[in-house]
């Protein structure tokens, strides 16, 4: 077991996020302390932290919209170290560009291997909730020197359907689902099956429902680790409604929901969609800081 790191000695913020940053704060005992961002005329930011700095600092940020908050981490990364913390654990509920882990054509870049080596090298610790991954079995494959700990929110998006929705039917809107939906009914004690897609650009997709299930009468709910442009959860949905499914809701770890996809998810006839607060929106139900706070303590103790 590697050693155990410098005592945790206070949060660090942005104000956009500071009601998720103060659950962690307060779930792990910790002070919240913010981050000041000043935006330049042309755009640049000018980023002022809180002073002094010692100890394990941890830095809560989430990376949804992800290209300005990626700057902001390679600002206040070196300058937290040059104000005294000796280590930077990074708290990142959604970590993002993990889906491209490959080069499917010539010249294409590897957008997971090269975004995670370079967290790697300015943080010394990562905890986050269900990245994408498939291709690597986990984050230490490219984040080598870093203790990263990735968390599942599955088991309790499966708890919270099954105290909302009397016996459910969770179904994965895709085969790529199915490490979730077989979590989520663990952890229920619900039935789970998924549909198999297949996809034909980053917003057509073609959905089929699982053989050999009767959908007639079911409280079918779609549990996903993310939900974008939600055709795929769109496409499930409008077939298990046909199939004779009483009603479809929907749980994901990560509402991106970018675009028109709630209100496509309703005109599909989706009743309720509950979302983890990883990603901050209107459908967030379930709070990830008790789930984080673990993640950390994990990490903090080697």
């Amino acid at each position: 077991m590697s050693p155990r790191w410098p005592s945790a000695t206070a949060v660090l913020a942005f104000e956009d996020e500071q009601r998720p940053a103060q659950a962690l704060a307060t779930a792990l005992g910790l002070p919240l302390r913010l981050v000041q961002r000043h935006r330049f005329p042309d755009g640049e930011l000018k980023l002022t932290l809180p002073t002094p700095l010692q100890g394990t600092v941890l830095l809560y940020r989430s990376l949804h919209q992800p290209n300005e908050k990626l700057v902001e981490l390679l600002i206040s990364a070196p300058a937290a170290r040059a104000l005294g913390a000796e280590r930077l654990l990074l708290v990142c509920p959604y970590l993002a560009y993990m889906r491209q882990d490959i080069a499917f054509h010539p010249g294409e870049a590897v957008s997971q291997r090269h975004i995670a080596g370079l967290l790697a090298g300015h943080f010394d610790g990562l905890v986050t909730v269900d990245p994408h991954l498939h291709r690597i079995a986990s984050l230490d494959e490219v984040m080598p020197g870093c203790r990263a700990v990735s968390l599942s929110a599955a088991g309790l998006l499966g708890r919270w359907v099954c105290q909302h929705v009397g016996q459910p039917l969770l179904l994965g809107p895709d085969g790529e689902a199915e490490q979730w939906v077989r979590e989520a009914a663990s952890a229920s004690g619900c039935d789970g099956a998924w549909c198999l897609k297949e996809r034909h650009g980053d917003r057509e997709v073609t959905v089929r429902l699982p053989e050999g299930i009767d959908f007639r009468g079911c409280a079918v709910v779609l549990i996903d680790d993310m939900a974008s442009t939600g055709r795929t959860l769109v496409a499930a949905a409008r077939l298990a409604l046909a199939a004779g499914a009483a009603s479809v809701d929907v749980a994901v770890t990560h509402g991106l929901f970018v675009g028109e996809a709630m209100a496509e998810l309703a005109a599909a006839g989706v009743r309720h969609v509950w979302s983890s607060d990883c990603v901050p929106h209107t459908s967030n139900a379930i709070p990830m800081a008790p789930l984080l706070a673990q993640g950390v303590e994990t990490v903090l103790a080697g």
